[in-house]
Protein backbone atom coordinates (compact mmCIF):
# COMPACT_ATOMS: atom_id res chain seq x y z
CA UNK A 1 0.00 0.00 0.00
CA UNK A 2 1.34 3.43 -0.69
CA UNK A 3 2.35 5.64 2.43
CA UNK A 4 0.42 8.14 3.76
CA UNK A 5 2.18 11.67 3.59
CA UNK A 6 1.08 14.73 4.62
CA UNK A 7 2.71 18.58 3.92
CA UNK A 8 1.42 21.37 6.55
CA UNK A 9 2.44 24.26 4.66
CA UNK A 10 2.05 25.65 1.27
CA UNK A 11 5.35 27.99 0.75
CA UNK A 12 7.67 26.89 -2.32
CA UNK A 13 9.68 24.35 0.29
CA UNK A 14 5.94 22.81 1.26
CA UNK A 15 4.92 22.64 -2.49
CA UNK A 16 8.34 21.68 -3.36
CA UNK A 17 8.70 18.64 -0.83
CA UNK A 18 5.03 17.35 -1.44
CA UNK A 19 5.80 17.60 -5.57
CA UNK A 20 9.00 15.67 -4.61
CA UNK A 21 7.36 12.76 -2.52
CA UNK A 22 4.20 12.18 -5.09
CA UNK A 23 7.46 11.67 -7.80
CA UNK A 24 8.51 9.26 -5.40
CA UNK A 25 4.60 7.59 -5.42
CA UNK A 26 3.52 8.57 -1.48
CA UNK A 27 -0.09 9.51 -1.58
CA UNK A 28 0.12 13.25 -0.68
CA UNK A 29 -1.96 15.40 0.70
CA UNK A 30 -1.04 19.50 1.10
CA UNK A 31 -2.72 21.04 4.04
CA UNK A 32 -2.96 25.67 4.12
CA UNK A 33 -3.90 27.41 6.56
CA UNK A 34 -5.29 30.50 4.53
CA UNK A 35 -7.48 30.55 1.40
CA UNK A 36 -4.65 30.31 -1.35
CA UNK A 37 -1.28 29.04 -1.62
CA UNK A 38 2.33 30.41 -1.04
CA UNK A 39 2.83 31.20 2.37
CA UNK A 40 5.17 34.18 2.22
CA UNK A 41 4.94 33.51 -1.68
CA UNK A 42 1.00 34.72 -1.10
CA UNK A 43 -0.16 37.21 -3.87
CA UNK A 44 -2.53 40.66 -2.30
CA UNK A 45 -4.74 42.28 -5.10
CA UNK A 46 -6.10 45.31 -4.36
CA UNK A 47 -7.73 48.08 -7.22
CA UNK A 48 -6.42 46.54 -10.49
CA UNK A 49 -2.76 46.52 -8.59
CA UNK A 50 -1.23 42.74 -8.04
CA UNK A 51 1.54 42.58 -5.09
CA UNK A 52 3.60 40.21 -4.13
CA UNK A 53 3.35 39.43 -0.68
CA UNK A 54 6.78 38.56 -0.39
CA UNK A 55 9.78 36.90 -2.29
CA UNK A 56 10.25 39.30 -5.62
CA UNK A 57 14.06 37.69 -6.25
CA UNK A 58 14.13 34.52 -8.12
CA UNK A 59 17.76 32.68 -8.41
CA UNK A 60 18.72 29.14 -9.48
CA UNK A 61 15.77 28.52 -11.69
CA UNK A 62 17.26 25.17 -12.38
CA UNK A 63 15.45 24.66 -8.99
CA UNK A 64 12.38 25.29 -9.79
CA UNK A 65 12.81 23.46 -13.36
CA UNK A 66 13.73 20.27 -11.49
CA UNK A 67 9.74 20.18 -10.10
CA UNK A 68 7.98 19.82 -13.59
CA UNK A 69 10.84 17.44 -14.64
CA UNK A 70 10.06 15.24 -11.63
CA UNK A 71 6.99 14.08 -14.47
CA UNK A 72 8.83 15.16 -17.67
CA UNK A 73 6.84 18.64 -17.60
CA UNK A 74 8.90 21.98 -18.72
CA UNK A 75 8.44 24.69 -16.71
CA UNK A 76 8.12 27.34 -19.82
CA UNK A 77 5.18 25.26 -20.67
CA UNK A 78 3.08 27.00 -17.13
CA UNK A 79 5.19 30.30 -16.59
CA UNK A 80 8.09 32.67 -17.65
CA UNK A 81 10.98 33.22 -16.53
CA UNK A 82 12.66 36.39 -17.56
CA UNK A 83 16.50 37.20 -16.40
CA UNK A 84 17.08 40.86 -15.70
CA UNK A 85 20.05 42.58 -16.59
CA UNK A 86 20.08 44.97 -13.66
CA UNK A 87 19.92 43.39 -10.85
CA UNK A 88 20.23 45.64 -7.80
CA UNK A 89 20.17 49.53 -7.77
CA UNK A 90 22.24 50.65 -4.78
CA UNK A 91 21.06 54.45 -3.71
CA UNK A 92 23.00 56.23 -0.60
CA UNK A 93 21.92 59.16 1.84
CA UNK A 94 23.84 61.33 -0.37
CA UNK A 95 22.25 60.16 -3.71
CA UNK A 96 25.15 58.43 -5.05
CA UNK A 97 24.01 55.24 -6.59
CA UNK A 98 25.78 51.45 -7.78
CA UNK A 99 24.16 49.52 -10.59
CA UNK A 100 24.73 45.74 -9.66
CA UNK A 101 24.13 43.34 -12.46
CA UNK A 102 25.74 39.98 -13.89
CA UNK A 103 27.80 42.21 -16.47
CA UNK A 104 31.38 42.51 -15.42
CA UNK A 105 32.70 44.99 -17.53
CA UNK A 106 29.70 47.28 -16.23
CA UNK A 107 30.73 46.12 -12.35
CA UNK A 108 34.06 47.53 -12.73
CA UNK A 109 33.10 50.69 -13.82
CA UNK A 110 30.64 50.99 -11.19
CA UNK A 111 33.42 49.81 -8.57
CA UNK A 112 35.74 52.57 -10.02
CA UNK A 113 33.41 55.34 -9.33
CA UNK A 114 33.79 54.29 -5.32
CA UNK A 115 37.05 53.30 -5.42
CA UNK A 116 39.61 52.30 -8.00
CA UNK A 117 41.71 50.77 -5.25
CA UNK A 118 38.88 48.35 -4.36
CA UNK A 119 39.01 46.92 -7.88
CA UNK A 120 41.48 44.05 -6.88
CA UNK A 121 39.50 43.25 -3.85
CA UNK A 122 36.65 42.78 -5.77
CA UNK A 123 37.86 40.39 -7.67
CA UNK A 124 39.39 37.94 -5.18
CA UNK A 125 36.30 38.06 -3.06
CA UNK A 126 34.90 37.35 -6.09
CA UNK A 127 37.37 34.33 -6.87
CA UNK A 128 37.00 33.05 -2.65
CA UNK A 129 33.35 33.20 -2.75
CA UNK A 130 33.14 30.78 -5.57
CA UNK A 131 35.11 28.40 -3.26
CA UNK A 132 32.56 29.04 -0.02
CA UNK A 133 29.24 28.36 -2.95
CA UNK A 134 31.11 25.30 -4.36
CA UNK A 135 31.24 23.53 -0.53
CA UNK A 136 28.44 25.57 0.97
CA UNK A 137 25.73 25.42 -2.15
CA UNK A 138 27.15 22.76 -4.54
CA UNK A 139 27.94 20.29 -1.63
CA UNK A 140 25.82 20.60 0.97
CA UNK A 141 23.07 22.43 0.61
CA UNK A 142 20.88 19.32 -0.38
CA UNK A 143 22.48 16.97 2.71
CA UNK A 144 20.93 16.19 5.70
CA UNK A 145 22.65 17.51 8.84
CA UNK A 146 20.97 15.14 11.11
CA UNK A 147 24.22 13.93 12.42
CA UNK A 148 26.70 15.61 14.39
CA UNK A 149 29.18 13.10 12.98
CA UNK A 150 28.64 14.10 9.27
CA UNK A 151 29.11 18.15 10.70
CA UNK A 152 32.14 17.30 12.21
CA UNK A 153 33.25 16.34 9.10
CA UNK A 154 32.69 19.72 7.60
CA UNK A 155 33.88 21.85 10.64
CA UNK A 156 37.98 21.42 8.81
CA UNK A 157 36.96 23.02 5.45
CA UNK A 158 34.08 25.39 6.96
CA UNK A 159 37.38 27.11 8.99
CA UNK A 160 39.46 27.24 5.94
CA UNK A 161 36.43 29.42 4.36
CA UNK A 162 36.84 31.17 6.98
CA UNK A 163 33.06 30.57 8.39
CA UNK A 164 34.00 32.18 11.48
CA UNK A 165 34.06 35.52 10.38
CA UNK A 166 30.85 37.41 9.92
CA UNK A 167 29.98 38.49 6.62
CA UNK A 168 30.58 41.89 7.04
CA UNK A 169 34.38 41.49 8.45
CA UNK A 170 34.94 38.73 5.60
CA UNK A 171 33.79 41.46 3.14
CA UNK A 172 35.94 44.20 4.46
CA UNK A 173 39.30 42.15 4.42
CA UNK A 174 39.09 42.55 0.46
CA UNK A 175 37.23 45.76 0.62
CA UNK A 176 38.31 49.18 1.96
CA UNK A 177 35.57 51.89 0.81
CA UNK A 178 32.86 51.70 3.25
CA UNK A 179 29.76 52.18 0.55
CA UNK A 180 30.92 48.91 -1.21
CA UNK A 181 31.26 46.71 2.07
CA UNK A 182 27.70 47.42 2.47
CA UNK A 183 26.82 46.78 -1.15
CA UNK A 184 28.84 43.02 -0.93
CA UNK A 185 27.69 42.51 2.58
CA UNK A 186 23.90 43.01 2.73
CA UNK A 187 22.89 39.61 1.20
CA UNK A 188 22.34 37.80 4.59
CA UNK A 189 19.18 39.94 5.11
CA UNK A 190 17.66 38.50 2.28
CA UNK A 191 17.54 35.73 4.40
CA UNK A 192 17.16 37.45 7.59
CA UNK A 193 20.57 37.68 8.91
CA UNK A 194 22.47 40.56 10.22
CA UNK A 195 25.21 41.28 8.15
CA UNK A 196 27.83 41.69 11.24
CA UNK A 197 26.86 38.10 12.99
CA UNK A 198 25.61 36.01 10.20
CA UNK A 199 28.35 33.32 8.91
CA UNK A 200 30.43 34.41 6.03
CA UNK A 201 29.03 31.12 4.28
CA UNK A 202 26.37 33.02 3.59
CA UNK A 203 28.62 35.24 0.96
CA UNK A 204 27.80 31.97 -1.19
CA UNK A 205 24.96 34.42 -2.46
CA UNK A 206 27.36 36.49 -3.95
CA UNK A 207 28.48 33.71 -6.75
CA UNK A 208 24.99 31.83 -6.84
CA UNK A 209 23.93 34.91 -8.41
CA UNK A 210 27.13 35.53 -10.63
CA UNK A 211 26.10 31.85 -11.59
CA UNK A 212 23.06 32.20 -12.90
CA UNK A 213 21.81 35.74 -12.39
CA UNK A 214 18.79 37.11 -10.81
CA UNK A 215 15.38 36.72 -12.98
CA UNK A 216 11.65 37.91 -12.78
CA UNK A 217 8.53 35.58 -13.26
CA UNK A 218 6.19 37.40 -15.45
CA UNK A 219 2.67 38.48 -13.60
CA UNK A 220 4.58 37.84 -10.82
CA UNK A 221 5.91 35.29 -8.32
CA UNK A 222 2.81 34.55 -7.31
CA UNK A 223 2.17 33.37 -11.00
CA UNK A 224 5.11 30.52 -9.97
CA UNK A 225 2.71 29.31 -6.90
CA UNK A 226 -0.40 28.98 -9.27
CA UNK A 227 1.81 27.04 -11.98
CA UNK A 228 3.36 24.78 -8.90
CA UNK A 229 -0.40 24.58 -7.72
CA UNK A 230 -1.49 23.40 -11.33
CA UNK A 231 1.13 20.97 -11.50
CA UNK A 232 -0.16 19.53 -8.13
CA UNK A 233 -3.69 19.19 -9.50
CA UNK A 234 -2.89 17.87 -12.57
CA UNK A 235 -0.51 14.91 -10.67
CA UNK A 236 -3.20 13.94 -8.16
CA UNK A 237 -2.29 15.48 -4.79
CA UNK A 238 -4.60 16.38 -2.71
CA UNK A 239 -5.05 20.29 -1.55
CA UNK A 240 -6.99 20.97 1.39
CA UNK A 241 -7.01 25.20 1.69
CA UNK A 242 -8.66 27.09 4.55
CA UNK A 243 -7.45 24.08 6.92
CA UNK A 244 -5.05 25.19 9.79
CA UNK A 245 -3.67 22.78 12.13
CA UNK A 246 -3.84 23.22 14.97
CA UNK A 247 -2.30 19.90 16.93
CA UNK A 248 0.13 17.07 15.60
CA UNK A 249 -0.78 14.36 17.66
CA UNK A 250 2.12 12.00 19.10
CA UNK A 251 2.43 8.40 20.49
CA UNK A 252 5.65 7.40 22.24
CA UNK A 253 8.40 9.09 19.03
CA UNK A 254 6.16 9.19 16.36
CA UNK A 255 3.56 11.78 15.10
CA UNK A 256 0.14 9.71 14.74
CA UNK A 257 -2.43 12.09 13.69
CA UNK A 258 -2.71 15.87 13.16
CA UNK A 259 -5.88 17.93 14.09
CA UNK A 260 -7.48 20.52 11.60
CA UNK A 261 -9.21 23.87 13.17
CA UNK A 262 -12.43 22.12 11.97
CA UNK A 263 -11.48 19.53 14.55
CA UNK A 264 -11.09 17.20 11.42
CA UNK A 265 -8.29 14.55 12.58
CA UNK A 266 -6.06 13.14 9.70
CA UNK A 267 -3.74 10.10 9.93
CA UNK A 268 -0.37 9.59 8.56
CA UNK A 269 2.62 7.71 8.10
CA UNK A 270 4.99 10.61 7.83
CA UNK A 271 4.33 14.56 7.81
CA UNK A 272 6.44 16.89 6.99
CA UNK A 273 6.09 20.70 8.17
CA UNK A 274 6.68 23.71 6.34
CA UNK A 275 5.73 25.47 9.04
CA UNK A 276 7.92 27.40 11.09
CA UNK A 277 10.11 24.75 13.11
CA UNK A 278 10.27 26.73 16.50
CA UNK A 279 6.38 27.22 16.59
CA UNK A 280 5.84 24.00 16.00
CA UNK A 281 7.62 22.44 18.84
CA UNK A 282 6.35 24.90 20.68
CA UNK A 283 2.78 25.51 20.14
CA UNK A 284 1.71 22.41 18.07
CA UNK A 285 3.11 18.94 19.78
CA UNK A 286 0.36 17.78 22.38
CA UNK A 287 2.94 15.85 24.09
CA UNK A 288 6.50 17.05 25.27
CA UNK A 289 7.58 14.08 27.13
CA UNK A 290 9.99 13.47 24.85
CA UNK A 291 11.97 17.16 24.63
CA UNK A 292 14.93 16.51 26.21
CA UNK A 293 17.17 19.38 28.16
CA UNK A 294 19.54 19.94 25.24
CA UNK A 295 16.39 20.51 23.17
CA UNK A 296 14.59 22.80 25.33
CA UNK A 297 17.94 24.57 25.60
CA UNK A 298 17.98 24.54 21.86
CA UNK A 299 14.63 25.79 21.12
CA UNK A 300 15.12 28.88 24.38
CA UNK A 301 19.03 30.04 23.30
CA UNK A 302 17.63 30.51 19.58
CA UNK A 303 18.13 33.93 17.95
CA UNK A 304 15.46 34.86 15.95
CA UNK A 305 15.49 36.76 12.05
CA UNK A 306 14.26 40.70 12.30
CA UNK A 307 10.64 41.31 11.38
CA UNK A 308 9.58 42.75 8.17
CA UNK A 309 7.34 46.39 7.68
CA UNK A 310 6.58 45.83 4.45
CA UNK A 311 4.18 48.64 2.47
CA UNK A 312 2.44 47.78 -1.16
CA UNK A 313 1.52 50.46 -3.06
CA UNK A 314 -0.11 51.65 -6.34
CA UNK A 315 0.74 54.92 -8.06
CA UNK A 316 -1.11 57.09 -10.16
CA UNK A 317 1.84 58.40 -11.54
CA UNK A 318 4.94 56.35 -13.58
CA UNK A 319 8.30 56.35 -12.18
CA UNK A 320 10.17 55.24 -14.71
CA UNK A 321 13.51 56.09 -13.20
CA UNK A 322 13.24 53.50 -10.85
CA UNK A 323 14.85 49.95 -11.29
CA UNK A 324 13.05 46.98 -10.33
CA UNK A 325 15.42 46.31 -7.85
CA UNK A 326 16.42 49.25 -5.82
CA UNK A 327 18.01 49.13 -1.98
CA UNK A 328 18.18 52.27 -0.25
CA UNK A 329 20.65 52.68 3.01
CA UNK A 330 20.29 54.95 5.86
CA UNK A 331 22.52 57.17 7.16
CA UNK A 332 23.65 54.81 9.78
CA UNK A 333 23.74 51.40 9.03
CA UNK A 334 25.77 49.23 11.71
CA UNK A 335 23.09 51.22 14.24
CA UNK A 336 20.28 50.70 11.79
CA UNK A 337 21.09 46.97 12.32
CA UNK A 338 22.06 46.77 16.52
CA UNK A 339 18.72 48.79 16.90
CA UNK A 340 16.80 45.95 14.91
CA UNK A 341 18.20 42.75 16.04
CA UNK A 342 19.73 43.75 19.72
CA UNK A 343 18.21 46.42 21.07
CA UNK A 344 14.82 45.51 19.08
CA UNK A 345 13.70 49.28 18.74
CA UNK A 346 12.25 51.53 16.06
CA UNK A 347 14.25 54.12 14.53
CA UNK A 348 13.55 56.84 12.12
CA UNK A 349 16.28 56.05 10.36
CA UNK A 350 15.52 53.32 8.07
CA UNK A 351 17.22 50.94 5.06
CA UNK A 352 14.46 49.54 2.92
CA UNK A 353 14.09 47.63 -0.09
CA UNK A 354 11.67 48.90 -3.22
CA UNK A 355 10.30 46.08 -5.68
CA UNK A 356 8.74 48.35 -9.02
CA UNK A 357 7.71 45.31 -11.21
CA UNK A 358 6.13 47.38 -13.49
CA UNK A 359 9.66 47.89 -14.85
CA UNK A 360 9.78 44.56 -16.29
CA UNK A 361 6.20 43.55 -16.52
CA UNK A 362 2.88 46.56 -16.84
CA UNK A 363 0.46 43.60 -15.97
CA UNK A 364 1.28 44.29 -12.08
CA UNK A 365 -1.12 47.66 -12.18
CA UNK A 366 -3.49 49.68 -14.47
CA UNK A 367 -2.46 51.15 -17.47
CA UNK A 368 0.16 54.21 -16.88
CA UNK A 369 0.42 53.29 -13.12
CA UNK A 370 2.71 51.81 -11.32
CA UNK A 371 3.00 49.03 -8.68
CA UNK A 372 5.71 49.36 -5.53
CA UNK A 373 5.85 47.28 -2.64
CA UNK A 374 9.14 48.87 -0.30
CA UNK A 375 10.55 46.44 2.42
CA UNK A 376 11.71 47.82 5.98
CA UNK A 377 13.92 45.49 8.28
CA UNK A 378 12.26 46.02 11.84
CA UNK A 379 12.26 44.33 15.17
CA UNK A 380 10.49 41.28 15.82
CA UNK A 381 7.54 40.58 18.07
CA UNK A 382 10.19 40.61 20.84
CA UNK A 383 10.29 43.76 20.82
CA UNK A 384 6.37 44.43 22.29
CA UNK A 385 6.37 46.90 19.60
CA UNK A 386 2.43 47.76 19.66
CA UNK A 387 2.37 47.79 16.11
CA UNK A 388 -1.44 48.92 16.14
CA UNK A 389 -0.54 51.84 16.80
CA UNK A 390 2.41 52.35 15.42
CA UNK A 391 1.98 51.06 12.43
CA UNK A 392 0.08 54.17 10.97
CA UNK A 393 3.15 56.37 11.93
CA UNK A 394 5.47 54.22 10.60
CA UNK A 395 3.91 53.94 7.39
CA UNK A 396 3.94 57.71 7.58
CA UNK A 397 7.44 57.90 7.97
CA UNK A 398 8.79 55.32 5.09
CA UNK A 399 6.53 57.22 2.61
CA UNK A 400 8.41 60.41 3.92
CA UNK A 401 11.81 58.79 3.10
CA UNK A 402 10.98 57.13 -0.13
CA UNK A 403 9.64 60.81 -1.21
CA UNK A 404 13.40 62.50 -0.24
CA UNK A 405 15.39 59.76 -1.36
CA UNK A 406 13.54 58.14 -4.79
CA UNK A 407 10.24 58.95 -5.49
CA UNK A 408 10.00 62.28 -5.58
CA UNK A 409 5.98 63.81 -4.18
CA UNK A 410 4.99 59.78 -4.06
CA UNK A 411 2.71 60.88 -0.97
CA UNK A 412 0.54 63.05 -3.54
CA UNK A 413 0.49 60.25 -6.28
CA UNK A 414 -0.59 56.91 -3.67
CA UNK A 415 -4.12 56.27 -4.95
CA UNK A 416 -4.37 52.35 -3.02
CA UNK A 417 -2.46 50.83 -0.74
CA UNK A 418 -1.65 48.77 2.20
CA UNK A 419 0.59 46.84 4.74
CA UNK A 420 1.72 44.00 7.19
CA UNK A 421 3.73 44.31 10.08
CA UNK A 422 5.65 41.27 12.41
CA UNK A 423 1.98 40.86 13.27
CA UNK A 424 1.18 39.24 10.14
CA UNK A 425 3.66 37.13 10.58
CA UNK A 426 2.87 35.86 13.86
CA UNK A 427 -0.85 35.69 13.19
CA UNK A 428 -1.21 34.54 9.98
CA UNK A 429 2.32 32.89 9.10
CA UNK A 430 2.23 31.30 12.44
CA UNK A 431 6.17 32.09 12.79
CA UNK A 432 7.26 32.35 16.39
CA UNK A 433 7.82 36.07 17.89
CA UNK A 434 6.33 37.38 14.05
CA UNK A 435 10.28 36.78 12.89
CA UNK A 436 10.27 37.66 9.07
CA UNK A 437 12.84 34.39 8.29
CA UNK A 438 12.42 32.08 11.57
CA UNK A 439 15.82 31.91 12.73
CA UNK A 440 19.00 34.17 12.12
CA UNK A 441 21.65 32.07 10.06
CA UNK A 442 24.28 32.21 12.43
CA UNK A 443 27.11 29.92 12.37
CA UNK A 444 26.07 28.40 15.56
CA UNK A 445 22.16 28.32 13.74
CA UNK A 446 23.66 26.50 10.61
CA UNK A 447 23.24 23.61 9.25
CA UNK A 448 23.43 20.41 12.33
CA UNK A 449 23.18 23.35 14.52
CA UNK A 450 19.47 24.90 12.76
CA UNK A 451 16.39 22.50 13.38
CA UNK A 452 16.86 19.27 11.74
CA UNK A 453 15.18 18.11 8.44
CA UNK A 454 14.35 14.78 10.49
CA UNK A 455 12.68 16.23 13.60
CA UNK A 456 14.99 15.54 16.43
CA UNK A 457 12.48 13.74 18.59
CA UNK A 458 10.06 12.48 15.86
CA UNK A 459 10.76 9.56 13.73
CA UNK A 460 8.14 10.47 11.35
CA UNK A 461 8.48 14.08 11.77
CA UNK A 462 10.16 15.94 8.77
CA UNK A 463 11.03 19.82 8.07
CA UNK A 464 11.28 22.27 4.90
CA UNK A 465 11.68 25.87 4.61
CA UNK A 466 12.91 28.58 6.15
CA UNK A 467 13.83 26.93 9.87
CA UNK A 468 15.84 24.21 8.96
CA UNK A 469 18.90 23.18 6.89
CA UNK A 470 19.53 24.93 4.20
CA UNK A 471 18.10 28.03 5.09
CA UNK A 472 15.65 31.08 3.84
CA UNK A 473 14.98 32.69 0.42
CA UNK A 474 13.80 30.33 -2.74
CA UNK A 475 16.57 28.65 -3.62
CA UNK A 476 17.25 27.52 0.26
CA UNK A 477 13.57 26.70 0.77
CA UNK A 478 13.82 24.41 -2.51
CA UNK A 479 17.05 22.81 -1.53
CA UNK A 480 15.14 22.03 1.71
CA UNK A 481 12.97 19.95 0.05
CA UNK A 482 16.26 18.32 -1.46
CA UNK A 483 17.48 17.35 1.72
CA UNK A 484 13.76 15.40 2.30
CA UNK A 485 14.40 13.83 -0.93
CA UNK A 486 17.60 11.79 0.53
CA UNK A 487 15.99 11.07 4.01
CA UNK A 488 12.94 9.71 2.16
Amino acid sequence: MKKNLIVIGSGFGGIAAALRMKAKGYDVTLVEKQGDLGGRARVFKKDGFTYDAGPTVITAPYLLQELFALFNKNISDYVTIKPLDLWYRFVFENGDSFDYSGDEDKMKNEIKKFSTNDLGGYLKLLKFTEKIFNKGFIELSDKPFHSIGFMAKQLLDLLKLKSYQSVYQFVSSYISNEKLRKIFSMHPLLVGGNPFSTTSIYTLILYLEKKWGIHYAMGGTGNIINSLEKLMVEENIKVLKNSEVTRLINSNNRITEIELNNKTILSADYVVCNADPPNVYKNLINNKKNYGYLFKKKINKMNYSMGLFVYYFGSKKQYSHVAHHTIVFGNEYKNQLDNIFEKKILSSDISFYLHRPTATDSSMAPAGHDAFYVLVPVPNNLSKINWKKQGPDFKELVINVMEKTILPEIKKNIISDLYITPDYFEKELNTLHGSGFSIQPKFTQSAYFRFHNQSEIFKNLYFVGAGTHPGAGVPGVLSSAKVLDKLL
